[in-house]
């Protein structure tokens, strides 16, 4: 194993952290138990197996780098790599906890916890099931270590092998010297300009996002450092059922759920929803397949504003499908929700410096994080356990109190909560306006 520097966003995501706010995934997975002592064999597998698992012995520790662009040689202290821990034992990583009656109430509180910053940033807690016939495991990954697609991949390392179709060997990048190749440099300047205007449009677009509509005090906080989860599932024939009807795609469906929940749910809690529309931010992905740069979080995003206003269901529904349909035609490299890459433009040091700052700027760019997690179509198992559900967690960004991740597995769409528990006390009723709100669509979609 070797060390590479990290990719601006995950530097980013690694210098924005703190202790109220952890940057950290999460994904907490439910297997059915033949025995009540499953678990404690699943916590002695996971740890057997992490130590093979090269991803899992990575360290994020701090270097000096060269600053500014790539023609700048003088360094600053700001940069940072991840490289292999020398000392690293798996049993430091994997914990067996007490039987639990409530997966979700263990996993709010272990989702509140930082991760440890002077070894590798994850960690796999296992809960025995009270009922001895189950038992959940809950993952943390550091956002820096892994975005959704590479955390899946570690994970994936420490579950039962599975069956994968072969793929070929990745494309092997050269290595590149401190100065630039002098036959490239025209090339390189025009590169150079396209990106600055498309960071001054984006740039643009953020500020123009801060203007007009109504967000609700309930999507923002006054810091708790607390957390709470919740799950949702619901059967994928169902969201087809409305996508059908409706044309556009599963995405769709699941967007607009959320937001006729959030309408349900502050009406039901007094706050009201009149005149609300929050921006939600969709992140979308921009890993190549077989990229020469794994680990590196490759993410941008589209910004829309959720209808949660609007009492006519499928109205909401036409209005996040016309959103999300513009936001694809003009591209995941431009626009607000493409923020994420101007980390590209920004200096080792800057990051380390402006972390803070760009963390608390997250409230004036959205209100909510709504993100899907792919995960593979076949069934997975630890200990020949089958997992029966699995939900997604994202992190909170500061000064906001809900995040919602999606997956779907195994015909079923699971919907993964996270809220600050101060703020947010009553999480489970968020949880079961999303229930009801599939169930409203699909009456507003019948012919």
């Amino acid at each position: 194993m070797t060390s590479d520097l990290l990719a601006p966003l995950d530097l980013a995501f690694w210098n924005i952290e703190s202790d109220l706010y952890p940057m950290h995934l999460g994904a907490l997975g439910v297997f059915s138990a033949h025995s009540p002592t499953a678990g404690a064999h699943a916590a002695d597998l996971l740890a057997a197996r992490a130590a093979a698992v090269p991803g899992l012995r990575m360290r994020i520790r701090d270097v000096w780098q060269p600053i500014g662009s790539p023609f700048a040689l003088p360094l600053a202290f700001g940069g940072a790599t991840r490289e292999p821990d020398p000392g690293f034992d798996p049993m430091d990583h994997v914990r067996l906890h007490a039987p639990a009656g409530d997966f979700q109430a263990v996993a709010g509180t272990l989702m509140e916890r930082p991760l440890e910053r002077d070894r590798p940033p994850w960690e796999a807690h296992v809960l025995p099931g009270e009922d001895g016939v189950s038992f959940a495991v809950l993952f943390k990954f550091h956002h820096a270590l892994a975005d959704g697609l590479r955390a899946l991949k570690l994970a994936a390392g420490v579950l039962d092998p599975m069956d994968l179709p072969e793929r070929g060997p990745r494309p092997v990048e050269p290595p590149r010297g401190l100065l630039p190749d002098v036959r490239k440099l025209p090339g390189l300047l025009r590169g150079a300009l396209s990106e600055a205007g498309r960071a001054l449009d984006i740039g643009a677009s953020v500020a123009l996002s801060t203007l007009g509509g109504r967000t609700s005090s309930a999507l923002t906080s006054t810091p708790s450092g607390t957390r709470r989860t919740a799950g949702v599932v619901l059967d994928i024939d169902d969201v087809h059922r409305v996508r059908k009807a409706v044309g556009g795609t599963v995405n769709d469906v699941l967007i607009a759920v959320v937001a006729g929940a959030l309408r349900r749910w502050l009406d039901e809690r007094g706050d009201g929803s009149a005149g609300v529309e929050p921006r939600a931010l969709i992140p979308v992905s921009r890993r190549r397949p077989r990229s020469a740069q794994p680990q590196g979080n490759r993410l941008s995003g589209y910004l829309i504003r959720l209808p949660v206003d609007d009492p006519d269901p499928r109205s909401r529904l036409d209005t996040v499908r016309a959103a999300m349909d513009r936001n694809k035609d003009a591209g995941a490299d431009r626009g607000a929700g493409a923020v994420a890459l101007l980390a590209d433009h920004v200096p080792a040091l800057g990051h380390r410096l402006g972390g803070p700052l760009v963390g608390q700027a997250a409230r004036l760019w959205f209100d909510i994080l709504v993100t899907s997690v792919p995960l593979p179509g076949i069934g997975l198992r630890l200990g020949g356990h089958p997992l029966t559900e699995v939900y997604p967690f994202a992190p909170l960004a500061p000064g906001q109190s809900l995040a919602v991740a999606i997956s779907t597995y195994r015909g079923h769409v699971h919907y993964g909560l996270v809220a600050d528990g101060r703020a947010v006390p009553d999480l489970d009723r968020f949880a079961r306006a999303l229930t009801a709100e599939v169930e409203t669509l699909i009456m507003a979609c019948d012919p």
